[in-house]
């Protein structure tokens, strides 16, 4: 890690804090060790709570600045927006290349794709239409339906699809995903 980046910052000031932590602990056995050498009311052992509890607000200090420093693992709701957006625009480019109805079925908990060859309804697999699940904390809310019902975008052979969108958002971040009338895919937020 730079020194200029967060991560690098907080590892470097973690590193002062428990070198600074190592050193006060090392003068308090010093200097309980050259009192007893002098022989000044009998032999001192151990630390002094004002020590000890020094010693615990570094290591505190140092382990708050670690645990602040480290990145969400989760991929922010933006870039899970935009993912979903350039599946459907691929479905859309499936369905116009294909010749073939494709539809994206999204949910609370993750969208899958599947084709209409004529007859039926199958689910595709191959590249990028394998199912998806939504990240972890993700709240999915198709706009004009109910909160739990399923929304379903079908891109018709000539690319064309009904409008609707979708909201995804995580805490206070949301992000719409829209589809309009003629199977463009925008996202906004």
């Amino acid at each position: 890690m730079t020194p200029t980046s967060a991560t690098g910052r907080a590892e470097a000031f973690a590193a002062t804090l428990l070198s600074r932590a190592r050193n006060l602990a090392h003068a308090a056995s010093r200097r309980a060790t050259s009192d007893s050498e002098k022989g000044q009311g009998g032999a001192r052992q151990g630390f002094t709570l004002v020590e000890l509890l020094m010693v615990v607000a570094i290591m505190g200090l140092a382990a708050a600045a670690v645990v602040l420093a480290v990145p969400d693992p989760r991929p922010p709701v933006g870039d899970e927006a935009e993912r979903f957006a350039a599946r459907l625009v691929r479905a859309r480019e499936e369905a116009l290349l294909t010749n073939r109805a494709v539809a994206v079925e999204a949910t609370t908990t993750g969208y899958a794709f599947s084709s209409f060859d004529g007859v039926q309804w199958s689910p595709l697999t191959d590249g990028p239409f394998g199912e998806e699940r939504w990240a972890e904390d993700t709240a999915a809310r198709p706009e004009g339906l109910p909160a739990d019902a399923p929304l379903r975008v079908v891109f018709d052979p000539t690319g064309v699809a009904e409008a609707a969108s979708l909201t995804l958002s995580r805490g206070p971040r949301a992000v719409t995903v829209a589809v309009d009338a003629a199977g463009e895919v925008k996202v906004d937020g």
